[in-house]
C-alpha cells in the first residue's frame, strides 16, 4: 500500500511495468490527484460515497451538512479526474439518490449537469443500473427503489477510445435450409421474395430493385458478413420509429425506395442502457461496505480502457474496480482515504501479508 508522500513516483514506476495487480494508494483523492501527472489514466470508474447515507469508516465524502457541499466536493475531485484522463478517456460514475424530509434530492442528476455545465464533460450515455432486488422498505406513500444512475462522460465529442466489439452480446445466426436463408427469428428469404412479387404498392421498377438488394443481402449472410437481418417493405410491414418522411430516414427510404432492411452486426448486439444485475451480497459479510458489484464494471473497462491501459477509481473502497480490472488483465490504481478499506481491497485482490 502506497501514501500520499510517495505517490507521484510509485504511480510513475507502476504505470511503466508489466504488472496487472492493481496499485492502491491511501489518502485523500483530491491531494493525491493533484501529484498524479496529467493526461495519465485511460478509464475512470467509480462508486463514491452516497450522501447521507451511512457512517463510513473514516470522515470524509458523503457526510457534508448539506448535498451542496457534497456536490462541491465532488466536483473538485471530477476536475481532477478530468485533468489526469487521457483526451481518449472515459469517466464513468455510478451514483445513488437520497431522500431528506420526505424530497427525493435528484442528486445523480445535479451532479451530472454541474460537470456538464461547469466543468465541459461531454455526457454520453445515462444508464439505469436495475438491482432487480431492493432493501427492506417499508414506506406507504411510494414506490420502493431498485435502480441506481451510471454516467459516461468523455472529454471531447469524437475520437475517444471505445470498443463497441468487445461488449457485444453473442450473435444469433441466420440458418440456411434447404439453400433459403432463414433468419434466427425464422423469417426467410423466400418469404421476402413473395412479398415483392405479390406487392401491389411497388412499382415494376422497385420491385426489381428490392429483388435485387435482397440477394445481396441474403449473399452476405451466406458469407457470415451478417449475423441476421429484417426487410420492411411498404405496406407490408410497420416502419420503425416513425411513420414521418419529416422526422425519420427510415420512413424516407420506405417512401422513395419502397423498401429497406434491419442488419444485425455478425458479432451480436450491443448492450443497452439498462442494465440488470443484482448487488453484491452484503449479508455474509463481517464488515459493511457497498453493494457495488464487480459485474458493473465489466462494460465501462471493456469498451473504453485499451488492453494496455489504466483504469482508475479515486474511491475505491474495497477495491471492486481494481479487482475487475485485474481479472480483464487491464492495470488499475485505487484511492481511498481508509486504510481498514485498502487493505480488504488488497486481500480480495490476492495480495499477501
Amino acid at each position: 500500500m502506497i501514501t500520499e508522500k510517495n505517490a507521484k513516483d510509485k504511480f510513475a514506476e507502476y504505470v511503466k511495468s508489466p504488472y496487472v495487480k492493481p496499485l492502491f494508494i491511501q489518502g485523500n483523492s483530491l491531494e493525491i490527484l493533484k501529484e498524479l501527472s496529467g493526461e495519465s489514466i485511460d478509464c475512470c470508474m467509480t462508486s463514491p460515497p452516497y450522501w447521507g447515507k451511512r457512517q463510513y469508516a473514516v470522515n470524509g465524502i458523503g457526510l457534508e451538512e448539506n448535498y451542496k457541499l457534497y456536490i462541491n466536493n465532488l466536483s473538485e475531485i471530477f476536475l481532477e479526474v478530468k485533468r489526469v484522463l487521457k483526451k481518449t478517456g472515459s469517466f464513468w460514475l455510478n451514483i445513488g439518490d437520497t431522500y431528506k424530509k420526505k424530497k427525493l434530492l435528484g442528486i445523480p442528476w445535479r451532479i451530472a449537469l454541474e460537470l456538464i455545465d461547469q466543468q465541459g464533460w461531454i455526457l454520453r450515455n445515462d444508464v439505469i443500473w436495475n438491482k432487480v432486488k431492493g432493501g427492506l422498505d417499508n414506506t406507504k406513500d411510494r414506490l420502493g427503489n431498485v435502480h441506481e444512475y451510471i454516467f459516461h462522460f468523455v472529454k471531447k465529442e469524437k475520437g475517444y477510445y471505445y470498443d463497441v466489439d468487445a461488449i457485444r452480446a453473442k450473435a444469433k445466426k441466420s440458418m440456411v435450409k434447404n439453400g433459403a436463408v432463414v433468419s434466427a427469428t425464422g423469417v426467410s428469404g423466400v418469404r421476402y421474395k413473395r412479398q415483392i412479387e405479390l406487392s401491389a404498392e411497388l412499382s415494376e421498377k422497385e420491385k426489381k430493385n428490392a429483388y435485387n438488394a435482397l440477394e445481396e443481402i441474403l449473399k452476405d449472410i451466406r458469407e457470415g458478413k451478417l449475423s441476421d437481418f429484417r426487410m420492411i417493405i411498404r405496406k407490408q410491414q410497420r416502419t420503425t420509429h416513425s411513420d414521418s418522411v419529416k422526422i425519420s430516414g427510415r420512413a424516407k427510404e420506405l417512401k422513395d425506395k419502397g423498401f429497406y432492411f434491419l442488419k444485425y452486426h455478425p458479432n451480436g448486439s450491443k448492450p443497452r442502457d439498462v442494465w440488470d444485475i443484482i448487488p453484491e451480497d452484503t449479508q455474509k459479510r463481517k464488515k459493511h461496505y457497498a453493494a457495488y458489484p464487480e459485474d458493473l464494471c465489466k462494460i465501462p473497462i471493456l469498451a473504453t480502457c485499451p488492453k494496455d491501459g489504466v483504469v482508475l477509481d479515486p474511491f475505491t473502497g474495497t477495491g471492486t474496480t481494481t479487482l475487475a480490472a485485474m481479472n480483464l488483465n487491464r492495470k488499475s490504481v485505487g484511492i481511498d482515504i481508509s486504510e481498514e478499506y485498502i487493505n480488504i481491497a488488497l486481500t480480495r485482490c490476492n495480495y499477501l501479508f
